[in-house]
């Protein structure tokens, strides 16, 4: 018989305590279709985090054990065991370096998240140009907070959960693309959706110069990160949305280069309508999945103020 871990001889219904020392209510088990299993019991005051992420082949679910809501992990292919196991271990280990119930239900979703990115291909580290992109948006983030409050301006931040457009705020879309200041004065569009109109709403398209060098002055990824992140750190909620957003980009503190240092520069805003250079559906048919570029000097007579404030004043009085 194959050996099955910490699951070997364990029947639906039984739960074994991961660590009898350890501070929090961590066991493994099994579902009742014997499907492996890791839960944490959580009492009934803790907050549940949402989303949860969505893994290829683990269910990550809340559901109800012995009477107790529980914070669930489940193995759906028996052949990526060994891994399932790490990956288990690991979501403990973390939580259980937190001192209350509800810091370590936080600890172990934003773990798995981070599971669910490496295996997605996010374990790979972002590229320069991801790593720009970020930069931009998280200017954009710190911007919209002193404009519509915490919740408002995370909320809005949807580029990570792979939507159409970075930022969607109630009657006003923003496309936001970072760019080397000497680059030629264009930026890539990589979907026909980006530069769509959407009904009853602005669109506009930001366009920020964004640099970058090995050694001087300046701050590094992880510092744009953690700026950005202390607005939000006495809002649980608006927290717990933000770091869940951050994971959705496939950033990895671990992979920052400390010593390359990011430079914000000029920013540009351009209101998307009427004959704004782009492509937008109706595709022709058997057309699809289209990336093109965009000459910023042709989009000059488009182009408006780059403060917020004013944006908002428009899509108010926009009808």
């Amino acid at each position: 018989m194959t050996n099955e871990g910490p699951w070997d001889r364990i029947e639906p219904g039984v739960a074994h305590r991961v660590d009898r020392h350890g501070r929090h209510d961590f066991f493994w088990t099994r579902m009742p279709d014997r499907a492996p299993a890791l839960i944490l019991r959580l009492d009934e005051g803790v907050k549940l985090v949402q989303p949860l992420p969505k893994l290829r082949h683990v269910g990550a679910i809340y559901r109800t054990v012995e009477g107790r809501n529980s914070y669930c992990l489940t193995l759906a292919e028996r052949s990526h065991l060994d891994l399932f196991e790490t990956l288990c271990r690991d979501v403990v280990g973390a939580a259980e370096a937190a001192d209350d119930l509800q810091t370590a239900l936080q600890r172990a979703v934003r773990r798995t998240f981070r599971w669910h990115h490496l295996l997605r291909g996010g374990g790979r580290g972002l590229s320069l140009e991801e790593q720009r992109g970020l930069v931009g948006e998280l200017a954009l983030l710190r911007e919209l907070v002193g404009e519509v409050g915490l919740m408002s301006a995370v909320e809005a931040w949807r580029g990570p959960q792979d939507s159409a457009k970075d930022f969607e705020l109630p009657g006003l879309y923003i496309e936001c693309k970072a760019r080397r200041s000497a680059a030629q004065p264009k930026v890539r569009i990589s979907s026909e959706a980006q530069l769509m109109d959407i009904p009853g709403a602005k669109l506009y398209l930001r366009v920020q110069d964004v640099d970058t060098a090995l050694g001087g002055e300046g701050m590094d990824l992880q510092q744009h990160v953690r700026l950005t992140g202390t607005l939000f750190k006495d809002d649980f909620i608006a927290f717990d949305i933000w770091e869940q957003r951050l994971f959705g980009t496939g950033f990895d503190p671990e992979d920052v280069e400390i010593e390359r240092k990011w430079h914000l520069g000029t920013i540009r805003m351009f209101e998307v309508r009427d004959d704004f250079p782009r492509l937008v559906p109706p595709l022709p048919t058997g057309v699809e999945a289209v990336e093109y570029g965009v000459r910023l000097d042709d989009c000059v007579a488009f182009q408006t103020s780059s403060q917020l404030k004013s944006l908002f004043f428009k899509s108010e009085h926009h009808v």
